[in-house]
């Protein structure tokens, strides 16, 4: 009697426990939306974010072939390009001045009172001296107000101007105290012709510009080039007030975003490793560095270790890809779904490139959560099992 009594209330509390888990058979533990759920929320008028899931067949990747790989677009370290000349002296330039004279000279000694000709043979003193004679000024440096000081001449408003203009402005100083003065000007060091280097590159620093005008790839170079990977590389660009910035890896020598350096431009490496993460039913949750130039996307599902056979959905292999610029002038955030049964899915997953910051979500498989129940029934009921065999073994 106490038995049968033990039996029905067993029952009973089966029942009930089995009741109330299929009542909260939702509730279950999950670690995400199965694939329907993801496109019936695609096609949700109520979505508060709207996104677009394309199917990632044989005609789809074919029109996907057609879009230039991302960063590979012209436009943003181009839209910083400007007319600019290199050969304008600035404060803090030191010049390099050497003034020529004939005859009667004001920076070099005299001619021997006007007596020694060309071959020393002594001249009458009405006569005119045609010796030239070079005297170079020490270096003088352009100060904060732009201007430099000659004797015999004063100060001189140099900053704005090119050697070649300071050369006249001597001359046109010296007309009338020196017979026919000519003056050389050279510029030995320009800060306010340079540009500089900071970051992850070699040899930091600044570098000056010349007439040959260098391109940004240029002074990367001649900064010994990145510490790190190109493609794992950040150009950091800042011009007059604006910055914009792009990877090394998509810099073409040559392009818009190549630019011809101009005076006091910043130029910053900056180490941002290019990564992707998984979500869902892989075998582990995790962020994943490309470590390669490109990644494609069966790489990418190779290393997380593909779909999780005892809970995933192989049809509902999805890539959310986040596209700044798309957004900005309209288009909805993209969803890709990747159908694993299907065999030509590996070829296109072999040709499918990842850009950095993408999202792979395996989806569970809708089976996923009776397979939960049955496990949880499982640990419910078989002590019990096994209780009741011990019982009636002994």
């Amino acid at each position: 009697m106490q038995s049968s009594s033990f039996v029905r209330f067993r029952a009973t509390a089966a029942l009930s426990t089995l009741a109330v888990l299929l009542s909260g058979c939702a509730a279950l533990p999950s670690s995400g939306p199965t694939g329907r759920q993801v496109v019936h929320a695609a096609r949700n008028p109520q979505t508060d974010l709207k996104f677009q899931v394309v199917e990632l067949d044989g005609a789809a990747f074919q029109k996907l072939l057609t879009i230039p790989p991302a960063g590979r677009a012209v436009g943003r370290l181009a839209a910083l390009a400007r007319e600019g000349r290199v050969d304008r002296i600035a404060p803090g330039d030191a010049l390099q001045i050497n003034i020529y004279e004939v005859g009667m000279s004001l920076f070099g000694s005299s001619s021997q009172s006007a007596t020694a000709g060309l071959g020393g043979a002594m001249m009458a003193p009405d006569s005119v001296d045609t010796n030239v004679r070079s005297q170079p000024v020490n270096i003088v440096t352009v100060a904060s107000d732009g201007t430099i000081r000659l004797p015999y001449i004063g100060r001189l408003m140099v900053a704005g101007s090119t050697p070649y203009d300071v050369q006249r402005m001597i001359e046109q100083g010296l007309h009338g105290k020196s017979q026919s003065p000519q003056a050389l000007v050279t510029v030995v060091s320009s800060p306010g012709n340079s540009v500089y280097l900071l970051g992850d590159v070699i040899r930091t620093g600044r570098m000056p510009l010349t007439a040959a005008r260098e391109r940004l790839l240029d002074a990367v170079a001649t900064a010994g080039g990145s510490k790190i990977s190109s493609a794992d590389t950040v150009v950091r660009l800042t011009r007059g007030g604006e910055r914009a910035e792009m990877r090394l890896g998509d810099i073409r020598p040559g392009s818009g975003d190549d630019l011809s350096l101009l005076p006091g431009d910043r130029i910053e490496l900056v180490n941002e490793p290019r990564s992707f993460s998984a979500f869902g039913a892989t075998p582990r949750v995790s962020q994943v560095a490309f470590e390669a130039p490109s990644v494609s996307l069966a790489e990418a599902l190779a290393r997380i270790g593909g779909p999780n056979d005892a809970q995933a959905d192989p049809k509902a292999v999805f890539l959310f890809r986040y596209d700044a610029a798309a957004i900005a002038a309209g288009d909805p955030p993209l969803i890709y779904r990747l159908n694993l049964m299907k065999p030509e899915s590996y070829i296109i997953a072999q040709n499918f490139p990842m850009h950095d910051k993408d999202l792979i979500y395996i989806a569970n498989s809708a089976a996923n959560p009776v397979t939960k129940f049955v496990g949880i029934l499982n640990q419910l009921f078989a002590p019990l099992l096994t209780a009741r065999v011990l019982t009636r073994n002994n």
